[in-house]
């Protein structure tokens, strides 16, 4: 397997994560995401994603781009370690808690709009800092609520799911951008728990060989 993926990426975390944890060996193809305008608008990166983001994921001649498809693609293909509980009602309140994350906090910060912020309305980096700081608390707040009816050691219970994930990658992002992340104590806790485990940290940004810091 390949994965095209960026370094910083939050997407790309997520699946680095979940190859990490299910043990699937894979080899990692840098896309700068910043570098000459962007290596992800070059038409050999587009031709495999017209959407021209990371991360995609090539298995033989099979690709996939969306980091939440490619994990339930990893989820079939090598279900050994299972990121999703077999209760299908706990199923479902994974899969919706990790759609919180994806969904609804990650696509207001990432790097594309970010840039139609800064370049195309003209905000400044402080307000451009506001509306990243206004979407994360807006959504950590609903997810730290969320976690005291179910989290554990984990977002559900004592066992890694595919909450956990997008949880440790979207708060790397929200430390990242300087979000105020000490009233969360249950996200802060289980994020520190995940990271103690050796597949988050081989998935870690700043462990990546294209990393910049």
């Amino acid at each position: 397997m390949k994965l095209y993926g960026y370094w910083r990426s939050t997407a790309a975390y997520r699946v680095r994560i979940a190859l990490h944890l299910k043990g699937i060996e894979f080899e990692s193809v840098p896309v700068h995401l910043v570098k000459n305008g962007g290596e992800q608008h070059l038409k050999q990166f587009s031709t495999l994603n017209p959407n021209q983001l990371v991360p995609c994921l090539l298995d033989g001649e099979f690709t996939l781009n969306q980091s939440l498809a490619i994990i339930d693609y990893l989820e079939d293909v090598s279900p050994q370690v299972a990121l999703y509980p077999e209760d299908k009602q706990l199923k479902a309140q994974v899969k919706a808690l990790a759609l919180d994350i994806a969904c609804e906090i990650h696509p207001l910060n990432n790097l594309r709009v970010q840039q139609y912020l800064t370049a195309d309305l003209g905000l400044s980096d402080e307000k451009k800092h506001d509306w990243v700081n206004y979407w994360m608390t807006k959504g950590f707040s609903a997810i730290e609520q969320q976690l005291q009816k179910n989290s554990g050691l984990y977002c559900f219970g004592d066992k890694v799911t595919v909450a956990d994930i997008c949880l440790v990658a979207q708060v790397y992002n929200a430390v990242r951008f300087n979000v105020d992340m000490s009233e969360y104590t249950l996200i802060n806790a289980i994020v520190q728990r995940c990271n103690e485990l050796p597949a988050f940290d081989k998935a870690k940004p700043e462990n990546q060989a294209d990393a910049v810091v």
